[in-house]
């Protein structure tokens, strides 16, 4: 992460996980496991005069109410904007015939996460065309250039 702040979701420090209570602050988005994993809009916490949060669909329409615990309630992350690779060598399991490439995910919100790309026999052989395809292109192009 950044550390820039993300607007749908609390400042819950390095804690938030699996097991890491989830307590929406007002205007987070959180996803209500009891009705389905709907995306909600807190509009009113359990604090402020109600014994359950109060949850709005982000485009409008009917209030649906959530235990105060927030059991049921769960983090809605940014969505992810694109993947750039991290200077790091692949890796190749031959048990697994599969590849792995160190990426960092971009997120809408500006934050940024480090993760692994998993490539199979047939994904690593596309890979590779698809890069000679982008190689041969680039030198076309150079070799356009005054």
């Amino acid at each position: 992460m950044t550390g820039r702040p993300t607007p749908h979701l609390p400042s819950q420090g390095a804690g938030l996980g699996t097991a890491a209570p989830f307590y929406p602050q007002l205007g987070d988005l959180a996803a209500d496991t009891a009705k389905g994993g709907r995306v909600g809009v807190v509009v009113l916490l359990p604090r402020d005069g109600a014994n359950t949060y109060h949850l709005r669909p982000p485009s409008g329409g009917e209030v649906w109410s959530t235990p105060a615990d927030g059991t049921t309630l769960r983090p809605v992350p940014a969505k992810v904007t694109h993947a750039t690779l991290l200077p790091r060598d692949a890796v190749y399991d031959q048990r697994a015939s599969q590849g792995s490439l160190a990426i960092r995910v971009h997120h809408e919100d500006g934050s940024s996460s480090e993760s692994v790309l998993i490539l199979t026999s047939a994904d690593m052989e596309r890979l590779n065309a698809q890069t000679e395809r982008i190689l041969a292109k680039r030198e076309r192009s150079l070799g356009d250039s005054p």
